[in-house]
C-alpha cells in the first residue's frame, strides 16, 4: 500500500493522458473536474500557509501537472459537448445554465474577464516576479557562498551546515529558475482557453446546423452556453493555480523524488485539506451541482485532515535505548578504525573545573573569543587559521589545559576557573593576597586572586586577567609560533582562490608556469615561519614571478621576497623610526660567506664546531647584555648573511629576530647596541 502510494503521481498522470485519449461518460467527466478544482483550490491554500518556497519546491512540477489535467478535461469535454448534443455533465450544465444566467452572451463576457483577470493581470505578473526572482537568486549566490565560507572560516559554523547552507542556496536558485519557466505554462493554457472556445462554438454551430438540422438561435443556445461553461469550469481552476503561482514565487528545488515530496510537504498542512472539504459541502448548496458527489468528495477531505492532524498530534514514540556495543564490536567496522587516523591541526583539552570557562551551553565564551582571534590573525599575518577543536580530558587535572597542533601537545597550563592572574610587571610595591603561581605563556610571577580584590589590585597597578584569556593568550602565542606548520596545501588553495577574483592574472601567470604550488607553500612557510605577514600577495607574486626563472633554491627566493615586503618587516620592527639592533663582526660575515655549500637546489654553512661555539657564546652574551634595554633583540647583517646567521642560531636563540639592510626602509635612523665577533 506505502509502494502505490509513493507512485500515485506516476498512476495519476498516465490517467490523465488516457483522457486525452480514451472518450468519457458525463459523470465521470463530473468527478474529474470536482477533483480538479478539489486540487487547485487545495494548492491555492498550501501556497498561502507555507513560510517559504522551499515548503513546496515540487511546485513547478505541480504546475505542469495541474496544467496537463486541465487540457485533458478540455479534450473530454469539448468531446462531448460536440459529439453529445452540448450535454458535458451536471458541472458544464451547471456553469452553462446557473452560473451565466442562461444568457450565452453573459457568459462569454464572464468568460472574457477571468481570462483577462487572469492573463494580464496575475499570470503576467507572476511570469515577471519569477523572472526577476530567477535573475537575482543567480546574482547573489557568489555573494551568499563566500558569507558561508566565511562563517566556516571563521569557525562560527562547522562543515555540516556549511554544505546544507550551499545545498539550500543553489536549490533556491534552482527552485526560481524553474519557476520562471513554468510560469509560461499558465500563460499558454490561457490562450489555449480562449482558442477552444472559439473552435468549440465554430465547432458547435456547424455541428448543430449541418449534422443536426437545428436552427441557429437553438444552435446557440445549446453550444455556445455549453462551451462558455467548459471555458469557465477550466478558468476557474486555472485561476486559482495562477494565484498560488503568484504567491509562492513572492516567497527551491526538491532533494526527494517528485512523489515523496508531494506526500510530505502537502500532508504536512491538514488544516488545507480541511478547508478545501469543507468548501466542497458549501458548493453543494448551489443549484445544479451533483450534491451526492460534492458531498462525498467534501467528507472525504475532511476526514482525511482530520486524521492528518490527529496524527501530528500524537507525541511520537520515545526512541529505544541502544545496547552499549564492546569496544571490540565497535571497531570490527573498518570505517571506525579510519577515524583514529584523523588528525586535528589544532586542538585544546581541559580539565573538569575549566568546561564551564569553554562550553556555551554552561555560559562559557570560547568560541567567540577564537572566532576574533582567528580574525586577528587573518588581518596580522594574512591567512585563515583551521578550526580549533576543544575536547575535556578527564586524564588531566582538573584545572589543566594542553595545546596540541596536529595531535602533539606544544603547550600546557593550569588555571583556576574561579580566580584572575594578576601580575606585578611594573613592579608595585604593594602585596595581594592571592596563590602564587608564574604566568605560562611569559614566564611572568603572578598571583591568583579572587574576584573581590580583583579591583584592588587593578589600583595597585597590577595586570589582572581573567582565566580564560589566559588560555586564549597562550592558544594565540602556540598559533603564531607553529603557523608555518598550519599553513598547508589546503590552506595555500584557499588563499590562491580568494586571492584570484582580485588578481586573476597575476596569478594564472605566476602558478605553475613559474613556481609551483609546493614550491610556493614552502617559500610562504618559510615567511611564516619567522613571523612575516604573507598578506601582501600581489608583491610576494610578483617578486615569485620575476626571480622564480633563475632562482630555483626556495630559502634564496624567500630572501628577495623578504627584501620585497620591506616596508611591512620596517612597519613591523621598527618604532619611532628608530631600530636597535645587534651588529655582525665583518669577520664573521667574510667566515659565513666563504663557507656556504651547494647541494642540488639548496645551501648550507659548513664551520667547525669550535667557531660556530664562539659565535653562538657571543651572540648570547650580547643579548643578554641588553635584554633590559630592548623589547626585542634584533640581529642586523648583510642581505647574503641573514639566511645563514638565522639558521646557524635559532635553535640557541629562538626569540632572536634577523634582519638584513636591505629588509630596512633607509630613513630609519639604525641604533647599534652591541656586535657580535669572534673574540669576545
Amino acid at each position: 500500500m506505502k509502494k502505490l502510494f509513493d507512485n500515485i503521481l506516476t498512476v495519476f498522470v498516465i490517467c490523465i493522458v488516457f483522457l486525452i485519449i480514451i472518450p468519457l461518460s458525463p459523470t465521470f467527466l463530473d468527478v474529474v473536474i470536482i477533483i480538479n478544482i478539489a486540487l487547485s483550490l487545495g494548492i491555492l491554500l498550501l501556497t498561502m500557509y507555507i513560510k517559504e518556497a522551499l515548503e513546496f519546491s515540487v511546485f513547478p512540477s505541480v504546475l505542469l501537472v495541474t496544467t496537463l489535467l486541465r487540457l485533458g478535461i478540455n479534450v473530454s469535454s469539448s468531446r462531448l459537448i460536440l459529439g453529445n448534443n452540448g450535454y458535458a455533465g451536471h458541472v458544464i450544465k451547471a456553469f452553462g445554465e446557473y452560473v451565466i444566467g442562461g444568457s450565452p452572451v453573459i457568459g462569454f463576457i464572464i468568460f472574457l474577464i477571468i481570462i483577462i483577470a487572469q492573463f494580464i493581470i496575475i499570470t503576467k505578473g507572476s511570469e515577471r516576479v519569477a523572472e526577476v526572482a530567477a535573475r537575482f537568486t543567480l546574482d547573489a549566490m557568489p555573494g551568499k557562498q563566500m558569507a558561508i565560507d566565511a562563517d566556516l572560516n571563521s569557525g562560527l559554523i562547522d562543515e555540516e551546515t556549511a554544505k546544507a547552507r550551499r545545498q539550500k542556496i543553489q536549490r533556491e536558485a534552482d527552485f526560481y529558475g524553474s519557476m520562471d519557466g513554468a510560469s509560461k505554462f499558465i500563460k499558454g493554457d490561457a490562450i489555449v482557453s480562449i482558442l477552444i472556445v472559439f473552435v468549440n462554438s465554430i465547432g458547435g454551430i456547424i455541428v448543430g446546423m449541418v449534422q443536426g438540422g437545428q436552427d441557429f438561435s437553438e444552435v446557440l443556445r445549446i453550444y455556445i452556453t455549453a462551451t462558455v461553461g467548459d471555458g469557465l469550469v477550466a478558468q476557474i481552476s486555472a485561476l486559482l493555480i495562477s494565484t498560488a503561482t503568484g504567491m509562492i514565487v513572492t516567497r527551491a528545488a526538491s532533494v526527494n523524488d517528485l512523489g515523496t515530496d508531494l506526500k510530505t510537504q502537502i500532508v504536512s498542512y491538514p488544516i488545507a485539506i480541511l478547508i478545501t472539504g469543507g468548501a466542497l459541502i458549501a458548493m453543494a448548496a448551489i443549484p445544479g451541482f451533483p450534491v451526492p458527489l460534492l458531498l462525498l468528495f467534501g467528507a472525504l477531505f475532511i476526514f482525511l485532515g482530520w486524521r492528518l492532524s490527529r496524527k501530528s498530534k500524537e507525541p511520537e514514540p520515545a526512541p529505544q535505548e541502544e545496547l552499549p556495543v564492546s569496544e571490540t564490536e565497535y571497531y570490527k567496522n573498518t570505517e571506525n578504525i579510519y577515524s583514529l587516523l584523523n588528525i586535528e591541526p589544532i586542538e585544546v583539552e581541559v580539565g573538569y573545573s575549566l568546561v564551564p570557562l569553554v562550553d556555551e551551553s554552561k555560559g562559557g565564551n570560547f568560541l567567540n573569543r577564537v572566532v576574533m582571534l582567528r580574525r586577528q590573525f587573518a588581518e596580522d599575518l594574512g591567512f585563515v587559521v583551521p578550526t580549533v577543536r576543544l575536547r575535556d580530558n578527564a586524564e588531566l587535572g582538573i584545572s589543566e589545559y594542553v595545546i596540541k597542533i596536529k595531535g602533539e601537545p606544544v603547550a600546557r597550563g593550569e588555571v583556576l576557573a574561579d580566580r584572575f592572574l594578576a601580575m606585578n610587571q611594573f613592579g608595585s610595591e604593594e602585596e595581594i593576597e592571592g596563590i602564587d603561581t608564574v604566568e605560562p605563556v611569559f614566564q611572568i610571577p603572578a598571583k591568583w586572586i579572587t574576584a573581590d580584590k580583583r579591583e584592588r589590585a587593578m589600583m595597585c597597578g597590577y595586570t589582572v586577567i581573567d582565566p580564560l584569556s589566559v588560555i586564549i593568550t597562550h592558544l594565540s602565542e602556540m598559533v603564531k609560533a607553529h603557523a608555518h606548520e598550519l599553513f598547508g596545501r589546503r590552506e595555500l588553495v584557499q588563499l590562491i582562490e580568494n586571492f584570484k577574483k582580485v588578481n586573476k592574472e597575476l596569478v594564472e601567470d605566476c602558478i605553475p608556469n613559474l613556481i609551483s604550488y609546493a614550491d610556493l607553500q614552502k617559500v610562504l612557510c618559510n615567511l611564516l615561519a619567522e613571523q612575516i605577514p604573507i598578506r601582501d600577495l600581489t608583491t610576494i607574486l610578483e617578486t615569485v614571478s620575476e626571480y622564480a626563472s633563475t632562482v630555483k633554491d626556495m630559502d634564496m627566493l624567500t630572501e628577495y621576497v623578504r627584501q620585497a615586503l620591506k616596508r611591512t618587516i620596517t612597519r613591523k620592527y621598527v618604532h619611532d623610526n628608530t631600530i636597535k639592533v645587534i651588529t655582525l663582526n665583518p669577520d664573521i660575515e667574510d667566515l659565513i660567506m666563504s663557507n656556504i655549500k651547494k647541494v642540488g637546489n639548496t645551501s648550507y654553512v659548513s664551520l667547525e664546531p669550535e667557531i660556530m661555539q664562539k659565535i653562538v657564546s657571543s651572540q648570547l652574551r650580547e643579548e643578554k647584555r641588553i635584554q633590559d634595554s630592548v623589547d626585542e633583540v634584533i640581529v642586523l647583517t648583510s642581505p647574503v648573511v641573514r639566511f645563514y646567521y638565522k639558521r646557524l642560531i635559532e635553535q640557541f636563540s629562538s626569540k632572536a629576530v634577523v634582519l638584513s639592510f636591505n629588509e630596512i626602509n633607509s630613513d630609519i635612523n639604525v641604533q647599534s647596541l652591541g656586535t657580535v665577533s669572534i673574540g669576545n
